[in-house]
């Protein structure tokens, strides 16, 4: 699986276990469709095995620790199960560590799907697959999400209560009191109170829908290109633009996108060079030479409904042939449009460049639902032309 992907169960009962090349802690979160849990019952880890159709199991440091959720037996008001992990190590990060999620048929043991998160390194805990309901049906998604803070950083945002320890007060100094004297007792003393603990980050807005109107992407974040009671996007416009930074010199980019396969295979790329690929499901507006002046500079049209069945991921890049760095653009941004209403669906601005000469702007993944999710990368590598950006953009898929 691909970070955003799905895939439905075809068992009631499955079970979640994370392996990595060090002990990992494992939990698991019942979630309502506030995306909070009702009560801190609902946290389910070592301290704490057993819930509504929730189950932990330790591996017991030769077998990974696992997350069994019965379906059947998950209560109504219950949306999803996010499953989570944290090395067992105190302050680790994921850094040099890849683990890996897989979703068995808790029955037969048989692996559903697995999914291992691309380029961790601070994260010291993750929400790394979810088990949730959509149209009475129970599915399971990729996640990834990560956080800076561990497992207490992750429960908080669902709505769990974390005490921390309060810090010790010191003891108070005993004066030197001389040996003809009676002893003196020490002032009283009160400790100061100790310190909040840091507030947790707030997690990613995760996964959301089209059904609140045009959706603002930050980086890394997820928007299902779906809105409730209305039928798939057909065909869809992927608008790329760029203005020159403070003034300077025309700026020559080259908008792309590069079409890959269920294994992050290349299947084809359109560019200025190539204006249509597909059998003309995708097509190039064709090359800008200065990016001046409003509007997008270029538009690549996707016809969702004509996209062959091989073909499951679109990776959208900008390129500057002429070796000028993304530190000379200004304002580069994509957005998402319905190609039959003009409706601007979704936007991503680019707030930060690097010295570099490519960019993958955006990802879209089709689900097994047959929808389409669209995802904010903002990546930058070091490549002049598409054919350059074919293996890092699967990376990252």
């Amino acid at each position: 699986m691909t970070p955003g992907s799905n895939i439905p169960l075809s068992a009631t009962r499955v079970t979640v276990d994370v392996t990595a090349p060090v002990r990992l802690d494992v939990s698991g979160l019942l979630l309502t469709a506030d995306g909070k849990v009702r009560s801190d019952d609902d946290f389910i880890f070592y301290n704490q095995p057993s819930g509504p159709g929730v189950t932990y199991a330790s591996g017991g440091g030769s077998a990974p620790d696992a997350i069994t959720v019965d379906t059947g037996a998950v209560p109504a008001d219950i949306e999803k199960i996010v499953v989570t992990a944290s090395p067992d190590a105190a302050g680790q990060s994921f850094q040099g560590i890849e683990p890996t999620a897989t979703v068995r048929d808790a029955a037969s043991g048989a692996a559903l799907a697995s999914f291992t998160p691309p380029r961790l390194g601070a994260e010291t805990a993750l929400v790394i697959v979810e088990i949730y309901r959509r149209n009475g049906a129970w599915k399971a998604r990729a996640v990834g999400q990560g956080y800076a803070n561990g497992l207490a950083g992750i429960a908080t945002d669902f709505g769990v209560s974390v005490e921390e320890p309060a810090a010790a007060p010191a003891p108070a100094p005993t004066p030197t009191v001389p040996t003809t004297q009676a002893p003196v007792a020490p002032p009283v003393q009160t400790p100061p109170a100790p310190p909040a603990p840091p507030a947790a980050p707030p997690l990613g807005a995760g996964k959301i829908n089209l059904d609140k109107g045009r959706v603002s992407l930050q980086k890394n974040q997820t928007v299902s290109l779906v809105k409730g009671g209305a039928p798939l996007l057909a065909r869809v416009k992927m608008g790329l633009g760029w203005e020159p930074a403070y003034r300077g010199k025309d700026i020559d980019l080259d908008a792309s996108v590069i079409a890959y396969g269920p294994q992050r295979n290349h299947v084809d790329s359109c560019y200025f060079g190539k204006l249509a690929i597909l059998n003309g499901a995708i097509k190039h507006s064709g090359d800008n030479l200065t990016g001046e002046g409003g509007g997008d500079d270029e538009v690549i049209v996707v016809d969702l409904g004509r996209i062959p069945p091989e073909v499951t991921g679109l990776v959208f890049t900008v390129n500057s042939f002429t070796g000028q760095k993304f530190t000379e653009v200004a304002k580069a941004y994509c957005r998402l449009v319905d190609a039959t209403t003009d409706e601007e669906l979704v936007r991503f601005d680019l707030t930060s460049a690097e010295a570099q000469t490519g960019v993958m702007m955006a990802k879209l993944v089709r689900q097994f639902s047959g929808e389409w999710d669209m995802t904010a990368m903002g990546e930058f590598v070091k490549s002049r032309t598409v054919r350059g950006m074919v293996k890092p953009a699967a990376k990252l898929l």
